[in-house]
């Protein structure tokens, strides 16, 4: 996923404080003590790394163990053979719905204090060399499975690998190369809302009345029942998005009781609109019950507590880092585990049949995690810090004396 989203983000709040801030808050921050933090410990919202990592292993535990179509792993069906971890797992989609609250925290945070510009570029160079190497692996895996005879799911031809890699097949009417990359066009939209609020600046009283008049307009949409407002106002995820950018204020200038209205009116109207979320996941097979509301409604709760203790409670002060290592793999890893993870698992089942489907599972996640480590430090690293050292040079003015032609003598 999801998610993308996104590693390099400052989480120490800076000294200066915007003016419009609320009148009990102090204007700015003390500096922490030197011994309060190592000097090898990375300033980062470890806890916050954590969750990106849970709510990627809800949605893997969701694709492999509780689609709701049958899947077979050999002759065997998932309800048959874990039961119990099928009916959990049913409900690992909403760790979609995880990643955007986490981003809305996240995205905040990292656009305070930049241009649209600045922006812009840490959002592209952050999301396209993971993505771009994850379409490319699934298109050669596709391709070898043709040269070898073997079942291949995924449609391929040049016209759909080029508008995968734009980011946005869907609304260009192509079939997903990965099957997971709808959540990314989702945040690229929110990405969109952000970037015009940046151009006025990110301040307090501009980022809750944003929020305010963002669950009015998603109101407004549902009662129009407009395809085409919705494409820009993201009316199933509004409310995720609004209660993650409520908790991040509260991080930055305290709690207040507007801030808690806020976020409690982001949250009501989310589970109210749920059941759209619901109805999604409702096709099952028969012996089975659709997903219930009230369970969805609690679990995305309990994950929007966490949310509120890893950014604005006694979690923050966690300072592990493995943490932060998972943090680093969570990107890579929603990106590989469903379009090349699955196959390897089905391809382990047929080779090694005697291994068993569960084994077989938890050797592709294992190989995914290693996959993703491959891709973090081999392309993310070196092509995303390539990309924004570029476009942050592209995106200086330039002196348009250099464009006149140099008048000849003689």
């Amino acid at each position: 996923m999801p998610t993308d989203i996104p590693t390099d983000v400052p989480t120490d709040i800076p000294a200066h404080m915007p003016t419009d801030i609320p009148a009990h808050m102090p204007t700015d921050k003390p500096p922490a003590a030197p011994s309060s933090r190592p000097s090898n410990v990375p300033s980062r919202l470890a806890a916050m790394d954590g969750l990106r990592l849970v709510a990627a292993l809800m949605v893997a535990a969701y694709h492999f163990l509780g689609t709701p179509t049958p899947h077979f792993w050999g002759q065997t069906e998932l309800r048959d053979f874990a039961p119990v971890l099928h009916e959990i797992s049913r409900y690992g989609w909403l760790g979609v719905e995880f990643f955007f609250a986490i981003s809305g925290f996240v995205i905040c945070m990292s656009g305070w204090g930049r241009t649209p510009g600045q922006f812009t570029v840490s959002r592209f160079a952050r999301l396209f060399p993971a993505y771009w190497c994850a379409v490319l692996l699934v298109v050669a895996l596709v391709l070898a499975a043709r040269l070898g005879h073997w079942p291949a799911a995924t449609h391929i031809d040049a016209r759909t690998v080029l508008g995968n890699l734009t980011m946005a097949p869907g609304p260009l009417g192509l079939h997903l190369v990965d099957g997971v990359s709808w959540t990314l066009w989702v945040e690229a939209r929110f990405y969109l809302l952000m970037a015009v609020l940046l151009v006025f600046g990110l301040t307090y009283r501009r980022v809750v009345t944003f929020c305010g008049a963002w669950l009015l307009a998603a109101v407004i949409t549902l009662e129009a029942d407009s395809p085409l407002l919705d494409e820009f106002v993201l009316t199933r995820y509004t409310g995720l998005f609004v209660a993650g950018i409520a908790l991040y204020l509260m991080r930055r200038f305290g709690h207040s009781l507007l801030l808690w209205l806020l976020f409690g009116f982001a949250w009501a109207y989310e589970l109210t609109v749920l059941h759209i979320r619901v109805a999604d996941h409702a096709t099952v097979p028969s012996g089975e019950s659709p997903p219930s509301w009230t369970v969805c409604a609690a679990v995305l709760t309990l994950c929007v507590a966490l949310l509120a203790l890893a950014g604005a409670g006694p979690l923050v002060s966690l300072r592990w880092r493995w943490l932060i290592t998972a943090g680093a793999l969570t990107y890579p890893f929603y990106l590989v585990h469903q379009s090349i993870g699955i196959p390897v698992a089905k391809g382990l089942v047929r080779a090694l049949p005697r291994l068993g489907p569960l084994p077989s599972m938890a050797l592709a996640v294992l190989a995914m995690l290693g996959l993703s480590l491959l891709i973090h430090r081999m392309v993310e690293r070196r092509l995303g810090h390539l990309l924004r050292h570029r476009l942050t040079l592209d995106m200086r003015p330039r002196d348009r004396t250099a464009e006149l032609p140099v008048p000849r003598t003689g």
